[in-house]
């Protein structure tokens, strides 16, 4: 399956790219809409996986500092879990931070993501945040 990268242009793009994430990492924990965003993104990189106009995966990188990027967000559509949308958004999002001068990359991963990121070679750097008092995270990175 050939996905189109890409990031969200139109009023319609951002409403399904943040409806995703919604429904993904929010929506299960009863988590009002809107809880789906930060104060990062005015100044981040927005990515979506499109097969067509059908919305399947995205992720956000921001910085942290001018060599620190940081991944938040990743989030597919259950269905298409395995089937390389994750990886084909995150190596475009590797190449976008490495491209504005990023030499680490850092994110939190729920537990059943950590061995997709190992995967693509982020190390464990220590435990992280729970989120929602009912998810663990690790905190992971990966130098560029």
């Amino acid at each position: 399956m050939q996905v189109e990268i890409r990031e969200p242009r139109t009023p319609e793009e951002f409403r399904s790219y943040y409806w995703l994430r919604w429904k993904v990492l929010r929506e299960p924990w009863t988590q009002d809409r809107e809880s789906e965003k930060d104060h990062h993104e005015n100044d981040a990189v927005h990515l979506m996986a499109c097969l067509g106009d059908q919305v399947l995966g995205v992720g956000r990188l921001h910085f942290n500092s001018p060599d620190q990027a940081q991944i938040r967000f990743m989030a597919v559509e259950p269905e298409y879990v395995r089937r390389g949308v994750g990886s084909a958004v995150l190596k475009e999002l590797e190449a976008r931070a490495r491209a504005m001068g990023a030499r680490q990359i850092v994110l939190n991963a729920r537990d059943p993501a950590v061995f997709f990121y190992q995967k693509h070679g982020y190390e464990i750097l220590g435990q992280s945040e729970t989120l929602f008092e009912a998810i663990p995270h690790t905190r992971m990175g990966k130098a560029l």
